[in-house]
């Protein structure tokens, strides 16, 4: 298992066994999937970063990576979604083709600084698309210490926890 992200000469390194590296490509794979396109409408408008979208997304994973700006306020919270949600749509995917751009093999793997904000920002969404479907809170904590090895959520709690791993590990090498 990985010993998480440490500062070089050359960078921001990790080394990652192939089933880590196997990993880490399935969630940004599944992660784009998710992200999928958005509806543009107008081409002018969507040159623009203006989205037609005026709906919150009705999956949970995509309410939490795009929320609302505005939750007392409806009429704003569209207009917000129209402006911003193309252009974050757009950053979160750019992230996780980075990711998989620098994690195609096991072994060492040396990030640049643009490289590893990237990584932090997909981890993160990775994070909280799979921290969405388990439904994960501040209690979740303490019922992982009593999870079962054969709960069938075990493996996605573990995950999880991994992921949480990596991100702090590389947020410390960062600074």
């Amino acid at each position: 298992m990985s010993t998480g992200f440490r500062r070089s000469r050359r960078g921001l390194r990790i080394t990652l066994s192939a089933d880590e590296t196997m990993i880490i490509r399935t969630l940004m794979e599944q992660l784009l999937e998710i992200l999928g396109e958005l509806p543009r409408g107008d081409p002018g408008l969507a040159e623009l970063g203006i989205s037609e979208n005026r709906e919150a997304p009705r999956d949970p994973v995509l309410a939490r990576l795009f929320p609302d700006g505005y939750r007392d306020d409806a009429e704003a919270a569209v207009e917000f979604r129209r402006y911003t949600e193309s252009a974050l749509r757009d950053g979160k995917r750019e992230a996780a083709e980075m990711v998989l751009a620098t994690v195609r093999e096991p072994g060492d793997i040396t990030l640049d600084d643009d490289q590893a904000r990237a990584w932090l920002r997909a981890l993160n969404d990775v994070r909280l698309a799979l921290g969405t479907r388990l439904e994960i809170t501040e209690e979740s904590y303490e019922r992982m210490d009593d999870l079962d090895w054969d709960d069938p959520k075990f493996p996605m709690y573990s995950m999880y926890d991994w992921l949480t791993f990596l991100q702090e590990s590389l947020v410390r090498a960062m600074n």
